[in-house]
């Protein structure tokens, strides 16, 4: 008998990236054997980020038997990957030990990011389990406030003089011992360390060693003060697209560096926050969320729904008479109010994007507006055709047709303004448009859908 434990298979090409389905039956059936060996040789070849994503993807008690018996696996990197409500839970059910064990080896930066969900025990056992040098950047770090540069920045920098050679700079470079792990910039510091530019890796080696620093600096260099909110960090970073840049104190004083991983991934979880609270589902929402935490993130938009659907149901109910008297009118009235919401919902979606990445300004919003309006009215008009024929054919009445046609066009015009003018108002306000919009939005082409449609039925038809 063969007792050597198998790795698994090589992955075929459609496997390159990601977990194959055939790894998840595999984990769990170790899981439940309680075969800890067969669990090692599964897992240990995985990237952290497949492992994380194998986390998220098992039920809370699969999770929880899997950790149990994974003894002494679960590491900085892992944690980092993870999503920020089950990282809580699992950095909760690590021991002090396995915890500072775990993040020991990880940057300044990812320190701070694991820290800020730990109780106070917890907390300092992994402070005391950094260096000394490390321990104080940390505290430092957490001084500083929440979703601020400070916060994003690691404090391993890798600077030199601005009168340095090329030579010199390699020179350094070889004999230091305490160089990050990944770097991508020399930065250039004054006496009085301020930064004054910086040199890419790469030209850093391709020049001759008499080659004066200052000489090859990178024009795209910008600095960051510590205080600065990380969503602007992030856009600067992708606007200019920055690679790496110094962060400085209240003295101009470099302090630390922001990497492109750490700004795009700021940038990720704003996007799927605003996608999430388009939908209403609160801007943390994730898959291995409880029962619990879903509800109470969607409870309190459903509600705010259910006002506005009462809002809209009060004009339906100012025609009640006009219903009564053409019953076709309650047949037809959900298709003015539905193409409405349809239309709103995407001018907002594009409005929100574009105030998300500042494209939306006060220069150019009256132009945006135009268009939208523009849009809708040619779209009202082709889809007022559309039921216009529709409303002849299935009811025998041309005027029912022309009524329906008519409200087609003014709710998709409403739709296509108020799709911008809401996020435009609301942000203006320092209320999230993401946030907000949709259930303002759905609500006016709700109310003048239903009320153009039966206002001018009650006029014209009866």
């Amino acid at each position: 008998m063969n007792d050597q434990i198998e790795s698994p298979e090589p992955e075929t090409e459609e496997d390159d990236f990601g977990l194959p389905a055939r790894l998840f039956d595999e984990v769990l059936d170790a899981v439940e054997a309680g075969d800890a060996a067969r669990l090692d040789a599964l897992l240990d070849p995985l990237h952290p980020a497949d492992v994380a994503d194998l986390l998220e993807q098992i039920d809370g008690r699969d999770r929880r038997a899997l950790l149990a018996l994974w003894k002494g696996g679960m590491d900085g990197e892992i944690l980092s990957e993870l999503d920020d409500n089950l990282r809580e839970e699992i950095i909760q059910s690590l021991a002090p030990t396995e915890l500072a064990e775990a993040v020991r080896e990880l940057e300044s930066d990812d320190v701070v990011d694991l820290v800020e969900y730990l109780d106070e025990d917890q907390q300092a056992a992994v402070l005391d389990a950094l260096a000394a040098t490390d321990r104080i950047a940390v505290e430092k770090a957490l001084a500083y406030p929440e979703e601020s540069a400070g916060r994003l920045m690691q404090v391993e920098v890798v600077r030199a003089p601005e009168h340095w050679t090329v030579g010199e700079a390699i020179d350094f470079l070889r004999r230091s011992e305490t160089l990050p792990d990944q770097f991508y910039h020399v930065m250039l510091v004054d006496p009085r360390m301020k930064p004054v530019g910086y040199v890419q890796i790469g030209r850093l080696l391709s020049k001759p060693r008499a080659t004066p620093l200052r000489d090859i600096t990178e024009e795209s260099f910008r600095t960051f003060h510590v205080e600065d909110d990380e969503g602007a960090v992030a856009y600067a970073f992708n606007q200019y697209h920055l690679i790496s840049a110094p962060v400085v104190d209240d003295d101009d004083r470099l302090v630390g560096v922001i990497t492109i991983d750490d700004a795009m991934n700021v940038l990720d979880e704003e996007h799927e926050e605003d996608i999430l609270r388009l939908a209403g589902v609160g801007g943390e929402s994730e898959l291995s969320d409880s029962v619990r935490e879903t509800t109470k993130q969607r409870l309190p938009w459903l509600a705010v729904n259910l006002g506005t659907a009462i809002i809209a149901s009060l004009v339906i109910s100012l025609f009640e008479e006009t219903i009564a008297g053409l019953v076709a009118l309650a047949v037809l009235m959900p298709i003015v109010a539905s193409m409405g919401g349809n239309a709103g919902t995407q001018s907002l979606t594009v409005a929100v994007r574009a105030i998300a990445t500042r494209d939306l300004t006060t220069s150019n919003v009256w132009r945006v507006i135009r268009r939208e309006v523009a849009v809708g009215l040619i779209n009202g008009l082709a889809f007022a055709l559309v039921m216009g024929v529709v409303g002849l054919l299935w009811f025998g009445s041309p005027m029912l047709g022309a009524v329906i046609a008519v409200a087609m066009v003014i709710n998709l015009v409403v739709a296509g303004l108020s799709g911008v003018v809401v996020p435009v108002v609301l942000d203006r306000f320092g209320i999230d448009p993401a946030l907000a919009s949709g259930t303002f939005v759905t609500t006016v082409t709700d109310v003048v859908g239903f009320f153009a449609f039966l206002g001018l039925a009650s006029v014209i038809l009866l």
